[in-house]
């Protein structure tokens, strides 16, 4: 890895080219904040390149002649690659995001090629139905027949954030391209080189000019052409609320479609009667995966009065142990926040909550003096009232909270903006069943937290986003639906 040349130009109708204005920015290592590579930096003009090659290509190329089993087979030889250079994927990963190796190796990769693949599977089964119609403006059940058909949305402007950058590129790119679509992506300018990377195996995959155009940028620049441009048909974005609301208000203007899948404050309620260790357990994860970086982290922590203390000192004893280091280390659990701005967000939250009352058990203070490294956090006596209990924080920064009851408790998690996930942690069935009907979100983990699967519908109510990604829910994102009426008089 150390001696690779990076592919580090714009992705246009194939050709690796440099940005229109010539202009590059720095992708920095966040475990050392030295410089990996200049990337070449793409604005509106690249933009408008990007998306004419992606309207011959859907339009008039190659792509626009294929089948759903030529798509298939495309998608499979793309995840064949990725599992032929997953180390190397890894690792340069680790290199820009600053996760640990042992996460990128053995969950984001393993998941992004089960996304490829999954995919693959649904190309050539995009089918429609037949209707027959019987109303009163029809005379008989012979006079007509009816069908429709499931046709590609056009080219999508797809937007993707640092968290997961290989991950988020392949829950957009596959619906997308089993569905027929053509696609300019912009990948986060902090995490540019795994998403130019798969672009290189696009291309030996076999992939047609002008399908997928892969386009680094700023978001107020490059994102902000792309969700105004009015040759694109469809936006999909991942990232914050904030930003959101931008996307949105641009694609009003053409009356794009869109999907969005935002930000969280996600609820964890853990009652007396659960499995205190796999309770534990899973919430850590569910904060400390991905060094807190998680749209769907377990940011609230609810428990029951009676096993509050146990659960504080487990989890703080936990918390402790969590190793932090670079992510290359094969023994590193934590890795850095992905950049400064990143760090110095966390940090100021940290403040807040020492500022506002909350006492801060374990943690809080930066690892080091060089690379973006905050210890693991753990505040108790959190008030729902407060900034880190109300605010997304995306850092290791874990709030446990005491609740009395189940209406206590349900009234006081649906309390939030957000809808992105909930979880659960109870051996009683009926409370169960009762909290998934109850609680306000769009994922509800049981006595788990943090499964994914590429079947698995993902996405959130309210402020956490529109529509859903994943499962067959996804490719919906992707198909327009037309409807034929044939007169047979």
């Amino acid at each position: 890895m150390a001696t690779r040349k990076f592919q580090t130009k714009l992705l246009i109708d194939n050709q690796w080219v440099d940005a229109v204005s010539g202009k590059t920015f720095d992708t920095l290592n966040p475990a050392t904040e030295e410089v990996i590579a200049k990337v070449a930096e793409a604005d509106k003009a690249d933009v408008d390149l990007a998306v004419a090659a992606a309207r011959r290509a859907f339009y008039e190329g190659e792509w626009s002649k294929w089948t759903g089993y030529q798509r298939s087979n495309l998608l499979h030889r793309l995840a064949d690659l990725i599992e032929k250079n997953r180390q190397e994927l890894a690792e340069l990963e680790v290199l820009d995001n600053g996760k640990s190796m042992f996460e990128a190796y053995n969950v984001d990769l393993p998941l992004v090629v089960q996304c490829y693949r999954y995919y693959a599977g649904w190309a050539d089964k995009i089918v429609g139905e037949t209707i027959s119609p019987g109303g009163p403006l029809i005379p008989n059940s012979s006079s007509h027949f009816c069908y429709t058909r499931h046709e590609p949305v056009g080219v999508i402007g797809q937007i993707i954030p640092w968290n997961f950058p290989l991950l988020m590129q392949a829950w957009k790119l596959a619906p997308a391209l089993a569905a027929g679509c053509a696609v300019v992506l912009k990948p986060a300018e902090q995490t540019p080189l795994t998403a130019l990377r798969v672009g290189e195996l696009l291309i030996e995959a076999g992939m047609p000019k002008g399908v997928v155009n892969i386009l680094p940028g700023y978001g107020p620049t490059a994102g902000a052409a792309l969700a105004n441009h009015p040759h694109v048909d469809k936006v999909a974005f991942t990232g914050s609320t904030e930003v959101g609301h931008i996307v949105m208000e641009a694609c009003a203007k053409t009356l794009k479609r869109i999907t969005m899948e935002l930000g969280g404050k996600s609820p964890l309620i853990i009652f007396d009667d659960c499995n205190l260790d796999k309770a534990v357990e899973s919430a850590h994860l569910g904060l400390f995966l991905n060094q807190g970086q998680c749209c769907i982290a377990s940011s609230r922590i609810y428990v029951q009065e009676s096993i509050y203390d146990e659960f504080v000192k487990r989890s703080v004893e936990k918390a402790k142990q969590r190793k932090v280091g670079p992510g290359q280390n094969p023994d590193t659990r934590q890795g850095p926040q992905v950049d400064v701005d990143q760090f110095n967000k966390v940090m100021s939250y940290i403040k807040a909550g020492k500022d506002e009352g909350a006492r801060c058990l374990t943690g809080g203070n930066r690892v080091g003096s060089k690379g973006y490294f905050i210890e693991p956090t753990v505040f108790v006596d959190v008030k729902d009232d407060m900034k880190i209990a109300k605010e997304e924080i995306f850092g290791p920064v874990m709030s446990i909270m005491k609740f009395k009851d189940m209406d206590d408790v349900v009234k006081r998690a649906n309390n939030t903006a957000y809808g992105l996930g909930a979880a659960v942690f109870t051996k009683d069935v009926s409370k169960v069943h009762t909290l998934a009907g109850k609680l306000r979100a769009g994922t509800i983990y049981v006595n788990t937290y943090d499964v994914f699967d590429a079947a698995l519908p993902f996405g959130g109510f309210k402020f956490s986003g529109i529509g859903r990604e994943l499962g067959s829910y996804g490719l919906d994102n992707y198909i327009e639906v037309k409807t034929v009426i044939i007169s047979l008089e």
